[in-house]
């Protein structure tokens, strides 16, 4: 019997896709711990941006500070960031992805997007993307397949590395089930943690979960929505809509840590300058400011504050040095971060912006 088409997503992930790129330009670094992040320099404060398979088996992970990598990985090759030849790569393999008969693409980020199609095999139709991206760009990638986005996202793990897998509502809480609530696409450790401390520690828990509790935690809109989210239900919509950012931000971290409010004052105000400059090419007005302080040695607070929408530069400022005042007097900082919200366009797809966080 033959199978009818019908709609599927698949979400195309690229194996370890900035090592990746550093090898395919130096391709002695094949088989090698590789670790990309901050100018290379692991004196330095900065942290990894990606690591090759064989960095990782040593526990190198995105995020990490470069200094603890090394100590981790004394052999590693450590490069810095070039961001430049990340996205080149990237738009390589999405124009591959969009010549894709009958794909519709929905880019996440340099190394991930959702492709919709309607097809009779969709195993087939990942194991062609697998081809074509390999043949066009020499990068191989993992494809998770799903009748929802979140079930397309979590089966690219099962995929890793250079696989397909297949999540369905069939077969959804067998994958998933006895995993940790923060393996869904959506909940991150903040939110796991506060589901433990409601008892809820895996996926089942979490499906079987009372949900007026999860309201009462989360609020009637979002505790509801950790639920559905559990079963990996959701939307089965792929949406090319050319992305639109929600707001600008920009941080540094310091090599030594600011202590004087005067210095502190001068970064987050050259900051600022970058921000507006990054808001003003929108062309749409503020409705909130935020702050990112990381104390040293490595405690991180963020402060946000919704303003009344303006264009004003001057406005934008006063209200971003609001909280600044709100940061611990005499404290050693190590990063700073600024960050303006924008009013949203009318034309803006609604809730476009799930993946896309603001620091």
């Amino acid at each position: 019997m033959s199978v009818e088409a019908r709609p599927w997503v698949l979400h195309v992930d690229l194996d370890q896709f900035i090592a990746a790129v550093e090898v395919l330009r130096r391709p002695e670094l094949a088989g090698k711990p590789v670790i990309v992040g901050g100018r290379g320099d692991p004196t330095e404060r900065a942290v990894v941006s990606t690591a090759s398979y064989e960095a990782r088996e040593f526990g190198v992970g995105s995020g990490m500070p470069l200094r603890i990598a090394a100590r981790k990985v004394p052999d590693a090759i450590i490069l810095p960031v070039d961001a430049p030849a990340y996205t080149a790569a990237s738009e390589e393999v999405m124009a591959t992805l969009r010549s894709m008969p009958g794909a519709v693409v929905q880019v996440l980020g340099w190394d991930e997007a959702f492709v919709g199609v309607t097809t009779d095999d969709p195993e087939a139709y990942a194991r062609d993307i697998q081809r074509e991206v390999l043949e066009r760009t020499r990068l191989h990638c993992s494809v998770g397949i799903g009748d929802t986005l979140v079930r397309a996202k979590n089966a690219t793990d099962f995929g890793k590395p250079r696989g397909v897998f297949r999540l369905t509502a069939e077969n959804w809480l067998d994958g998933m089930g006895s995993k940790p609530t923060v393996a869904l696409w959506g909940i991150g450790s903040k939110i796991s943690k506060r589901l433990a401390a409601l008892g809820i520690h895996t996926v089942d828990d979490l499906v079987r979960a009372d949900v007026d509790v999860l309201a009462a935690e989360f609020g009637p809109k979002m505790g509801p929505w950790y639920r559905r989210l559990g079963r990996g239900d959701g939307t089965n919509v792929v949406d090319d809509s050319p992305w639109v950012p929600r707001g600008h931000g920009r941080e540094t971290t310091f090599q030594q840590n600011l202590v004087d409010r005067t210095d502190i004052e001068k970064a987050a105000r050259e900051l600022l300058d970058q921000v507006l400059a990054d808001v003003a090419a929108e062309g749409r007005p503020v409705v909130g400011v935020g702050l990112k302080v990381r104390y040293a040695p490595f405690i991180t607070k963020t402060f946000v504050h919704k303003v009344a929408e303006t264009f004003d530069r001057d406005t934008v400022i006063a209200e971003t040095m609001k909280l600044v005042d709100r940061i611990e007097p005499g404290r050693p900082i190590r990063l700073l971060g600024v960050r303006a919200e924008m009013a949203m366009p009318d034309d803006a797809r609604e809730g476009h912006t799930p993946t896309r966080s603001g620091w």
